[in-house]
């Protein structure tokens, strides 16, 4: 396609689901992207499609994917952030329909499944995209530089915690003891701190893991505890909880030189669910949470140095979708790197149904 980004048409976005995925993080996240345009939404909710078109006036709201799909030759990409056990049936029929697709993690319920995907996609010559925002939160950045810069040495070991307090649960398909529905926290939060300890330190050869169901009237699991070995040897301790009632570090890494402490979470979130839209300062956080750099004493006494906070990008992702379907750039997350993560995640599961480590 010739001419410049800004002299072309966008490309027209079709986004399945309107709920928390598709509200909060992928209708602005598209709408702020440069050359893409959210055109339609698929929610058979009417108090979301009211919530749609409130929020972006020109789009264009329908019931059911079969309307989408009718309007396929109209678009040029799918988003499915629908409930996880639609992911699959979903990006296949968008693929076969001949759309790139970007689907919300976890992209299936098996690496298997994943992998289909990942075939059909490379078979019909089209992008196929998992949503992992989390590889743009402004401590994962940082940290990422740190690394890059060598600053901690030979990195021994990386604990990430994605803990919350939520002691009543709220219910929904989330939360569901229906396995096919891919619900509970190990699928759900685990599948950031997987990807970003697979991202950060490389292929697993041992996985373990312990996961319970804490809350009364809970049926998924609300508590996980995840503990992998890396081919390079470093250890990730990766806890993800409903049911935490005081907030451990977001990030301990340790490392043979130094190491890196991190409090708080990246503020997009927070920001995209209070309506704030991505522009100046976007992703910025208040130098009190900025972590610390040191060896031999505690961050919270003051030991080490201070390590200014990368600034949080969730727009890169759908930048480089912009990209990758308009130039042949990268694709920003590959499917075959999220079946990666489902590995870990069938491994996690199995070690803490059965109690033992699992090799891979």
């Amino acid at each position: 396609m010739t001419g410049t980004p800004s002299d072309r048409p966008p490309l027209r976005v079709g986004l399945v689901g309107y709920g928390l995925a598709g509200s909060v993080f992928h209708a602005p996240l598209i709408a702020a992207a440069e050359g893409l345009a959210l055109d339609t939404v698929v929610t058979s909710n009417p108090e979301r499609q009211q919530q749609a078109r409130a929020e972006f006036p020109d789009v264009r709201t329908v019931a059911t994917p079969d309307e989408l799909f009718d309007r396929a030759a109209e678009l040029d990409l799918v988003v499915v952030a629908s409930p996880n056990k639609t992911h699959v049936p979903l990006a296949t029929r968008a693929l076969r329909a001949g759309l790139p697709v970007v689907v919300d993690k976890p992209v299936a319920g098996t690496a298997a499944e994943a992998r289909e995907l990942a075939a059909l996609a490379e078979e019909r010559g089209l992008l196929l995209s998992v949503f992992q925002n989390r590889r743009w939160d402004n401590d994962f950045l940082t940290l990422r530089g740190l690394l890059a810069e060598d600053a901690l040495g030979d990195v021994w070991r990386f604990e990430s915690r994605f803990e919350r307090w939520r002691p009543k649960p709220k219910g929904g398909w989330r939360e569901s003891g229906d396995p096919s529905e891919i619900g509970g926290l190990l699928y759900d939060l685990g599948s950031h701190v997987v990807d970003q300890a697979l991202v950060l330190f490389g292929p697993v050869t041992q996985v373990y893991a312990e996961s319970v169901v804490r809350r009364a009237g809970a049926e998924a699991d609300d508590d996980t505890f995840l503990a992998l070995t890396h081919a390079n040897g470093v250890r990730s301790h990766l806890h993800v909880s409903s049911t935490a009632a005081q907030l451990g570090p977001r990030f301990r890494v340790l490392g043979s030189r130094a190491g890196y402490v991190k409090h708080g979470l990246d503020p997009q979130e927070a920001a995209l669910r209070e309506g704030k839209r991505p522009g100046a300062g976007w992703g910025e956080e208040d130098q009190s949470l900025w972590g610390r750099v040191g060896s031999g004493e505690s961050p919270t006494t003051g030991g080490g140095r201070v390590e200014a906070t990368v600034a949080g990008d969730y727009p890169a992702y759908y930048a480089a979708v912009a990209r990758a379907l308009r130039e042949g750039g990268p694709n920003p997350v590959d499917a075959r790197e999220a079946a990666a993560a489902l590995d870990v995640l069938e491994a996690a599961r199995r070690s803490a149904r059965d109690g033992v480590v699992v090799a891979l």
